[in-house]
């Protein structure tokens, strides 16, 4: 006998999880797998920002300078220009207009050691997940793919496993100190 889902006849009406992903998303024990995962990634963001770091060219702003630079750039036909979106290149061209590159391009790399050490840590996964994908999204958006689609498909899933993605790590003790907005954890619980 197959469960039929009654339609609503007022208000809201909660839909239920495949149990596959609610035992993936929500359980300990598959934890596991988002630890492989959580320490690619980490390690992935680790090491570019790393390497950022022992370039000057990063700490000065030249190296976002000239990132930006190409990518507002629309070439001559047939070609076709990195940045799909004129908003975004707007949005770029007012960050090259204000000089933005002098605080941008330490901004990336420290976000991106940052992003890397807290996920390899497992210490705000779901945070940290999501300021990965926020810059795999702004690097897309500039035009360059090379491996960001991959890296936010991953960010997206730990952002969706927050909960058990860092249960291998600090997240397994700070969350229940910390808690949440709609839960508070241990250090805000008045005794």
């Amino acid at each position: 006998m197959s469960e039929q889902i009654a339609a609503p006849s007022k208000g809201n009406f909660v839909m239920s999880d495949p149990p596959f992903a609610t035992a993936l998303f929500n359980n300990t024990k598959w934890s596991w797998i988002w630890l492989l995962v959580r320490l690619y990634l980490g390690y992935e963001w680790f090491i570019h920002g790393l390497e950022k770091a022992a370039n000057e060219a990063w700490w000065n702003g030249q190296a976002i300078l000239g990132f930006w630079t190409r990518a507002v750039a629309i070439p001559e036909a047939p070609a076709r220009p990195l940045i799909a979106f004129d908003w975004y290149r707007s949005f770029l061209q007012s960050l090259i207009d204000s000089n933005a590159q002098t605080w941008f391009g330490p901004l990336v790399v420290i976000g991106e050691i940052l992003v890397g050490a807290a996920l390899i840590l497992g210490l705000f996964t779901g945070i940290a997940a999501f300021f990965g994908g926020f810059l795999n999204w702004n690097f897309m958006m500039a035009g360059t793919a090379s491996t960001n689609p991959v890296m936010i498909l991953i960010a997206i899933l730990l952002v969706l496993a927050w909960k058990t993605a860092g249960w291998w790590g600090l997240d397994r003790f700070i969350l229940p100190l910390l808690g949440t907005p709609w839960r508070p954890g241990k250090v805000f619980i008045k005794k």
